[in-house]
């Protein structure tokens, strides 16, 4: 089959920053499907790690990124019983594995659904790993309850990127929150509008433009930017036994200590925990994207598709790695093979 890949991280403009190759198709065991990919779409993870994990070195066999791919089941392995050829798949993905920018991939069907029917491969392809990151911040490590929380407020800051797009409409849609999203240029405020936000502010001044907006507080924080950077204004804007969430990571020590007073919880989201450590629910990103799938379908929030680009080739791929580093995406990139 067809790939591409890298062999070292290289700047994006490097001619060899990705490289396409051949290497040997997969065989679908246990309870991994194969399958035969139609659309990726291209996330800051697939940077950072092209940036980071080959550093000052050549790797014997390129490597394999991409986590977010929709294509059809080719075969099964043995112990899989959730899916049979045929069937249309959409799925985030394993950080442990080989990714989906090639012709074929692996997957476990643990954290694969049927991909939603009334939308195009490409805007499936937007969803499965932005969704499953607003999901499970929200609901399993904010545990957010759609009656007992419904018209609290929650603020999400980068509102406007890949995981805010979708995480606006799951807080909209399905919790019932009164939604305030950052954003700061004139196209980000509308898409964050478009998406669903009660109140767009600007991040730049983020504790009085809250305060202006009538709130003192608020129930729930997501942090989508930069956790160390907006810290002390989450802080200061969490309500008294509120829940902050960050999907971010820091290289600096966070000062949890500055929760205390307000008896504040506060949560990692990883949407890659489950899959990279096999964990016993690994099976609810499977039950995640279902009901994602679902609510496509019955038209309660929509594909975050921005960017569509056509064609399986290495010039796509630095394109949209070029616009993810560039700060500026709105929405998701997806490539149609």
């Amino acid at each position: 089959m067809k790939a591409i890949g890298f062999k070292t991280s290289l700047p994006i403009t490097d001619d060899n920053s990705f490289i396409l190759f051949e290497t040997a198709k997969p065989v679908a065991t246990g309870k991994n499907l194969l399958v035969k990919i139609e659309a990726v779409s291209v996330n800051p993870v697939d940077y950072k790690v092209r940036q980071n994990s080959a550093k000052n070195t050549d790797l014997e066999k390129p490597k394999i990124i991409g986590w977010d791919a929709v294509g059809t089941v080719e075969s099964i392995g043995e112990a899989v019983t959730l899916f049979q050829p045929g069937d249309k798949v959409y799925y985030a993905g394993d950080l442990t594995k080989p990714g989906c920018n090639a012709e074929y991939q692996l997957i476990d069907e643990r954290i694969v659904a049927i991909a939603p029917k009334s939308i195009s491969a490409s805007e499936a392809a937007a969803l499965p790993l932005t969704a499953l990151t607003a999901w499970e911040i929200l609901f399993t490590r904010l545990r957010i309850h759609p009656v007992k929380d419904k018209n609290k407020t929650i603020l999400i800051i980068g509102g406007a990127g890949g995981v805010g797009s979708i995480a606006i409409q799951l807080a909209k849609q399905v919790a019932g929150l009164t939604v305030l999203a950052t954003a700061s240029r004139t196209e980000t405020i509308e898409w964050c509008k478009q998406c669903g936000a009660d109140y767009v502010l600007n991040h730049n001044n983020l504790v009085n433009e809250v305060h202006n907006s009538g709130f003192r507080y608020v129930d729930f924080i997501l942090d989508f930017v930069d956790a160390n950077g907006y810290w002390d204004a989450m802080v200061e804007l969490i309500k008294p036994q509120g829940h902050i969430g960050s999907i971010t990571g820091s290289s600096e020590p966070i000062a949890l200590n500055k929760l205390k007073n307000k008896s504040v919880t506060f949560s990692w989201e990883l949407m890659y925990t489950r899959s990279m450590f096999e964990t016993e629910d690994m099976i609810e990103q499977h039950n995640i994207l279902v009901i994602i799938a679902t609510l496509i379908d019955e038209k309660k929030i929509f594909s975050t598709l921005k960017y569509p680009l056509k064609g399986f080739s290495t010039e796509n791929f630095k394109l949209a790695h070029a616009l993810l580093e560039s700060g500026k995406a709105i929405g998701k990139i997806v490539i149609e093979y």
